[in-house]
């Protein structure tokens, strides 16, 4: 992930998170930032310096360590220009990509849930072809697909960032349906609170950066 952090403020991202409900996301994410201010990410952490952000369901958790699913946030730097690219072409902020993809897939772009959602954003089949996608797995079209996809979600849901990302998880009609409100599954009432305290915390240390 290109969003780099200055040191000594990852401790308040990880109380921040960790008070959270438990994550809907596809792998525990670890992260620790270095003597350059870089803040690396790892679902398999190589040393101790690196401390759990967001953690797994217990079940999720155990289907992962029957599978081969690599560390694959440790390459999420691989997707940064495709990241940059789709947040300028639908003016999304790319701190929100970033957060949708950790809870998504943990940056893995072979991902496939138990639903059929595929790839870095998780597309589902039919929103796939709603943007055009001919390779649901290839990293461009996907990242493309979904922040075309936040962006017109945006525009419905007046920038209710909230209804968004529920929306996103759950679901158009089932936001509709209840309401205008984020619908009572336990899997979203978690992936709102993760993916928002992810998206905040990035922006926050971004603001710092951008002035010194």
């Amino acid at each position: 992930m290109a969003a780099m952090l200055r040191a000594g403020h990852l401790a308040s991202i990880v109380g921040i998170i960790l008070a959270s409900h438990a994550c809907a996301a596809f792998a525990d994410v670890f992260a620790y930032t270095d003597e350059r201010g870089i803040t690396h990410f790892s679902n398999v952490p190589a040393d101790e310096r690196y401390k759990l952000l967001i953690a797994s369901p217990p079940e999720e958790i155990h289907r992962l360590k029957s599978s081969k699913s690599g560390d694959w946030l440790a390459k999420s730097s691989a997707y940064d220009a495709l990241i940059e690219t789709a947040a300028q072409t639908h003016t999304v902020h790319s701190a929100l990509i970033r957060a949708v993809i950790v809870v998504e897939s943990g940056f893995n772009p072979r991902a496939v849930s138990k639903r059929g959602a595929v790839g870095l954003m998780q597309l589902l089949p039919e929103t796939a072809r709603r943007y055009g996608v001919s390779n649901i797995y290839d990293p461009g079209e996907n990242i493309r697909a979904g922040a075309h996809y936040l962006a017109d979600l945006m525009v419905r849901f007046d920038s209710h960032m909230d209804l968004v990302l529920a929306a996103y998880n759950a679901g158009e009609s089932a936001v509709d349906h209840y309401g205008g409100h984020i619908p009572p599954f336990k899997e979203t009432q978690a992936y709102v609170p993760n993916v928002l305290r992810i998206y905040r915390a990035l922006r926050a240390q971004q603001r710092v950066l951008e002035h010194g």
